[in-house]
């Protein structure tokens, strides 16, 4: 056993002062106010003193990292595990943009493999959150629009032809021109189903509400996006299984009090749990501190939506689905489009109880328990016996100093353990 002992421990309803958790094997099986545990005798004891333990970081929606994009290959989503430990992650959804058929097999495949074989020495890999072809391309932002296509007509109650019937998948392309179709992409999510968590849909595409009951009707989670969706639009989309919303703010239909658009659809909606980009350059301080406010901290989850460029120096190069991008505030295309972020999550929990004035019990909400709760881990997002041991401890100025998965030390600063 090992005791992490002194440190301010971040509660799910409270910070315990000067206090001590024990870790036995990958679960943590005791969380005292005392210095060293009276019952149990440990291996290891290390001195925390100064510093503040808080649950694992989870993104949901992270791109890339110190200049790998998940599309770059097939290595990509392993040496983003490897990365993320760094800055606080321990679990993260690798995200995609729209991109061909090919490639997103390529990129599920990826992720199925480093689900299955996971680095004792990374970050927990949960399945890919596809910001997909279905978005609105009038809202599309940095995806590329010559990969977005409508949803299938009648995609409820159908089973999606998967790869193998190439005559008929040929008869479509020569049919409507395109190199590809909307079913060859869901075809691909199909095959790949244990490795798909979250699709990023808008729903007032035609079609789109009969595709969002085909996507939850299989375990799929669908979440609003890149849409110009009115309230009446997203209200639909909720009422048809909806409840998860892709950056909220960015790339949306913005919110007045005559339309308020799917922002006030999913600000007014306890059902759907928000995204929000935690780097003060995509959306304002004050208007995070709105949207916890009008959700609370369990409805609303921090993210990064970054991108290769996430920690890396100013006028570096990247790429984000092999499109260009300048690293600076954020990451921007070479037209100036805003292409994602270069945030990582332990700044955007200095964000939040910085800029946005949360205390640090909000924050970890925000950081880890509600994308835990809300993708069903288990054990996961929160300190507390019989929880797992995954861990952050943060100095004074909220760096990270240590990250444990699974009760195992992952990173230390000055060196990868």
């Amino acid at each position: 056993m090992i005791a992490l002992a002194g440190a301010a421990v971040v509660l799910p309803d409270r910070v315990l002062d000067r206090g001590t958790v024990v870790i036995d094997g990958d679960r943590i099986v005791e969380v005292t106010s005392a210095l060293r545990p009276a019952s149990r005798e440990t291996e290891a004891s290390r001195s925390l003193h100064g510093h503040f333990l808080v649950p694992g970081f989870i993104d949901v929606h992270v791109h890339g990292v110190l200049g790998v994009d998940s599309l770059d290959g097939d290595e990509a989503i392993a040496a983003m595990a490897r990365a993320l430990p760094r800055f606080g992650v321990t679990a993260f959804a690798p995200t995609s943009i729209a991109c061909e058929p090919a490639r997103l097999g390529r990129l599920l495949q990826a992720v199925g493999r480093a689900r299955a074989n996971r680095d004792p020495a990374g970050a927990r890999v949960l399945p890919a959150h596809l910001e997909s072809n279905f978005i609105s391309p009038a809202w599309a932002g940095a995806q590329p629009v010559a990969c977005l296509r409508r949803p299938p007509s009648g995609t409820a109650g159908r089973e999606v032809t998967t790869p193998g019937h190439e005559d008929t998948k040929a008869r479509r392309r020569e049919a409507t021109g395109d190199a590809f179709t909307a079913e060859d992409i869901l075809a691909e999510i199909e095959r790949a189903r244990p490795d798909v968590g979250i699709v990023t849909l808008a729903p007032e595409l035609e079609g789109a509400l009969d595709l969002i009951g085909w996507l939850v009707e299989r375990g799929y989670r669908v979440s609003m996006g890149h849409s110009g969706a009115t309230c009446e639009q997203a209200a639909d989309a909720i009422r048809a299984g909806a409840r998860h919303a892709t950056h909220l703010f960015n790339r949306m239909r913005p919110m007045t009090h005559r339309d308020p658009g799917l922002t006030g659809a999913v600000l007014a909606t306890d059902e759907v749990a928000a995204e929000i980009i935690c780097d003060g350059h995509h959306v304002h301080p004050t208007a995070v501190r709105v949207a916890v406010a009008a959700k609370s901290p369990s409805r609303v989850m921090a993210i990064t939506d970054g991108t290769a460029g996430a920690g890396l120096s100013r006028g570096v190069r990247a790429t984000l689905g092999g499109q260009p991008i300048t690293v600076g505030d954020t990451a921007r295309l070479d037209d100036g489009t805003m292409a994602g972020s270069v945030l990582t999550m332990d700044r955007a929990f200095a964000f939040l109880t910085g800029p946005v004035g949360l205390g640090p019990v909000a924050a970890a909400h925000l950081c880890a328990t509600t994308p835990a709760r809300e993708l069903d881990l288990r054990g996961h997002g929160a300190i507390a016996p019989g929880a797992v041991a995954d861990l952050v401890v943060l100095d004074p100025h909220l760096h990270v100093v240590e990250t444990w998965v699974g009760g195992m030390r992952v990173f230390e600063r000055g060196g990868d353990c």
